[in-house]
């Protein structure tokens, strides 16, 4: 493995162990629901708007129930749209989605996520946080599911 590859692994490690904004944020004003029938993953955003802003972002995942792509991706999103405008975090999922799709790296630490690429299976891990993000900005009351074709 390469030094960057070795840098990415890391920060993945890092926010699967040490995950930011793990909480329930009980000032929500949109909530979001994601699962992953397949991996078993299952998580829960709340995120508190604040005109165009969002001013506070949190995620769970029931216990046992998100892997560590999965929850490491959550919590590098939470953190990189965390006091940035909606518009601003529609453009980091597009350029997410994009990057896993085989597109150019996502910007700053997201660029983490690119080796996911080479795993097919986990691309759906690493992009549900960022779907239920994407429903939540929408106010979709529906879950989101790494099954539906609407969804991904």
């Amino acid at each position: 493995m390469n030094d960057l590859g070795e840098l990415y692994q890391q920060v993945i490690l890092d926010h699967n162990r040490n995950p930011r904004n793990f909480k329930r944020l009980e000032s929500a004003n949109r909530r979001a629901e994601g699962n992953n029938p397949l991996c078993g993953d299952r998580i829960q955003l709340f995120v508190q708007l604040d005109g165009d802003t969002i001013r506070d972002i949190g995620f769970q995942m029931p216990q046992g129930s998100g892997c560590a792509i999965s929850k490491a991706s959550a919590s590098l999103m939470t953190d990189a749209v965390k006091g940035k405008p909606v518009k601003d975090a529609e453009t980091m999922f597009e350029a997410f989605r994009e990057m896993l799709a085989g597109g150019a790296n996502a910007p700053g630490k997201l660029a983490a996520f690119s080796g996911v690429r080479a795993f097919p299976s986990r691309i759906k891990c690493a992009n549900l946080a960022w779907h239920a993000l994407h429903a939540a900005l929408q106010n979709r009351a529906e879950p989101v599911t790494t099954e539906s074709a609407k969804d991904f």
